[in-house]
């Protein structure tokens, strides 16, 4: 995981605090601790900014990075539905698959051991400019689903509540592994798996219902279907908790 890397980027350096005193210096850096930190078969998630000189060279530059490469745009990106045309995207998109890289959506979302994810360049609230820009490019309001983010070029976190920096300014000027994400995912207070939160939204339906009166509906007709959802419902929660125990003993003796 990685964001942010500005390649050459001239006032990156004094906008974001980065200790180069030239863009050569700074671009020859990240890629060498890109590639002490990544092998040719590694799978890297660039959550974006990935370059802001001429574009041409910049990105050109970026072929020189190991690994295959995935990229969730930023504002700063010829490719990001936030800031360029539909017909700038068009022209661009070829520059960088040329360099490698994989062009995502905004924001992305998945599971992690079983945990929901979502990944995006922005957070759910935050950056490096006094107001949010952006806003209705980045995730949904923070609902509880731990975010994995860039933009804010923060240097002196990583965690923060539900969203987790990824950013270079903040790990050293190289992606990070996702085992730091694994342990921070855990660590957090209350947290689910995507089933977990399934098996609880299900039986709070069901508390729901037996505390709902019926219907002018027939009695007899509604109690007997009443009864049968109820049995099937129960049944299937029943092995949703099954599975749900046996992934989790596997998980646990994977690591």
């Amino acid at each position: 995981m990685t964001s942010d890397t500005h390649f050459s980027h001239a006032r990156i350096s004094e906008l974001a605090g980065r200790p180069f005193s030239t863009v050569e210096e700074m671009d020859s850096t990240l890629i060498r601790r890109w590639n002490d930190a990544i092998a040719p078969d590694d799978v890297v998630l660039h959550l974006g900014d990935v370059a802001l000189g001429p574009i041409e060279e910049s990105i050109r530059l970026t072929a020189r990075l190991n690994g295959r490469r995935l990229l969730v745009p930023g504002n700063h990106d010829r490719v990001s539905p936030a800031t360029q045309s539909k017909r700038a995207i068009e022209r661009f998109a070829p520059q960088y698959e040329a360099a490698g890289w994989e062009i995502l959506p905004e924001v992305i979302e998945g599971t992690r051991h079983g945990y929901r994810l979502l990944a995006s360049h922005y957070p759910y609230a935050g950056d490096s400019q006094p107001i949010d820009r952006h806003t209705s490019h980045r995730p949904r309001w923070d609902d509880g689903i731990p975010l994995l983010h860039g933009h804010t070029h923060a240097r002196d976190h990583g965690p923060n509540d539900h969203q987790f920096h990824v950013g270079v300014d903040a790990h050293g000027f190289a992606p990070i592994p996702f085992s730091v994400i694994d342990a921070w995912l855990r660590s957090l207070p209350g947290i689910e798996t995507r089933l977990q939160t399934a098996v609880r939204e299900a039986r709070e339906i069901l508390a729901h219902l037996d505390d709902t009166t019926p219907s002018n509906m027939d009695l007899m007709f509604f109690m007997q279907a009443y009864d049968e959802l109820h049995m099937h419902l129960e049944e299937l929660l029943a092995a949703v908790d099954e599975v749900g125990h046996a992934n989790s003993d596997d998980d646990e003796g994977s690591r």
